[in-house]
């Protein structure tokens, strides 16, 4: 065997040393890309991310441009616990406010705890009050532009995977008004979701109660759900009625929850965290909304069963329209999630 002499082995050492650093370097810019350039992870359509700010190393507030609603919208998102390894994605849609006042999944639940120690990644969209997360087809005088089943489907999720090792494995809940739209928008992109999860919603749309439901939620702030499936008597309302096209929800993992508006353990000072104010409005206001989905929730549970469609329901005893109440759904529908998802 040939020795080298010692300087011809330094120079070898440090050229391997070179190397490796040299393609460490590039395995963590390859992983922090998505942040260092947000201009990267796009949808075909043109729509990007317009910018990040960090709330800590998991927890990042991003502006998505949105090339069907012509605006920056919000969202948040809790990265995996490794963020470094792929996960799939669990999308939260947040109730009739769009998460902009009273409360939203990322400060009224404890989903940054709940998740820190598990391979998904959480997205929490805001905006879309009153906007059923549908495509409207005209802009509404007040409401503005609503393309939200466009942005959800086919916009932000390749931004997400693209951008932050996204698998491509999709799972989305909501609650209240949004209870509907998790129905609605797996039916409108098959395969999209491997899992859906309706807290205290009221999926039903196209009948005479629905609708009125329906227009009670959007004329909350004077939205005109003329601009959104057009007058009652409009085919799009049954188009749009996941009650309707239960059937095509085969094959999809489903959890539905609802209590029944009898005051819970949750309904009292403490449960409100000490917050009188809130605490009424569980009494008084939560009480009946959820009293309403409750009938809703079994007339679901029983067209699933007429059609034979698998689906877990959990009809709680007590509990009123309160976020106390989600995020225990959030909790025990995780397993559901979890296996649909592989996470």
């Amino acid at each position: 065997m040939v020795s080298r002499p010692p300087r011809m082995r330094i120079a070898r050492a440090v050229a391997v040393l070179s190397a490796v650093i040299t393609v460490a370097a590039a395995i963590t810019a390859s992983n922090e890309r998505a942040i260092a350039d947000p201009a990267e992870a796009g949808a075909p359509d043109g729509s990007h991310i317009s910018d990040i700010h960090r709330r800590d190393d998991r927890i990042l507030d991003i502006g998505v441009y949105s090339a069907a609603m012509r605006n920056v919208t919000r969202v948040q998102l809790i990265r995996a616990a490794d963020p470094d390894r792929p996960a799939p994605t669990l999308y939260l849609l947040n109730g009739a406010n769009g998460g902009i006042s009273d409360g939203s999944w990322a400060d009224r639940t404890d989903i940054a705890a709940f998740f820190a120690d598990k391979q998904v990644n959480v997205v929490v969209p805001f905006g879309g009050a009153s906007s059923y997360f549908t495509d409207w087809r005209a802009d509404d005088p007040v409401l503005g532009r609503q393309r939200w089943r466009t942005f959800l489907t086919k916009e932000l999720p390749p931004i997400i995977d693209s951008g932050f090792g996204g698998t491509g494995v999709n799972a989305i809940a909501g609650i209240s008004m949004a209870g509907t739209s998790v129905f609605q928008l797996a039916l409108a992109a098959p395969g999209l979701y491997k899992a859906v999860g309706s807290y205290s919603g009221c999926v039903r749309t196209s009948d005479p109660q629905g609708q009125l439901i329906v227009d009670a939620v959007v004329g909350n702030r004077m939205g005109n759900t003329v601009n959104m499936w057009g007058p009652p008597t409009d085919p799009a309302w049954a188009a749009n009625d996941p009650y309707v096209h239960a059937d095509r929800l085969r094959g999809t993992a489903i959890y539905v929850s609802t209590g029944t508006g009898i005051p819970g353990p949750l309904d009292t000072f403490q449960g409100a965290h000490g917050d009188a104010t809130q605490l009424a409005y569980q009494l008084v206001f939560g009480a009946a909304l959820e009293g309403v989905t409750n009938l809703c929730t079994h007339q679901l549970h029983d067209r699933l069963q007429q059609l034979g469609v698998p689906a877990t329901f959990d009809f709680r005893p007590t509990g009123t329209h309160s976020w106390g109440y989600w995020q225990e759904d959030l909790h025990t529908s995780w397993p559901l999630f979890a296996d649909a998802l592989g996470a």
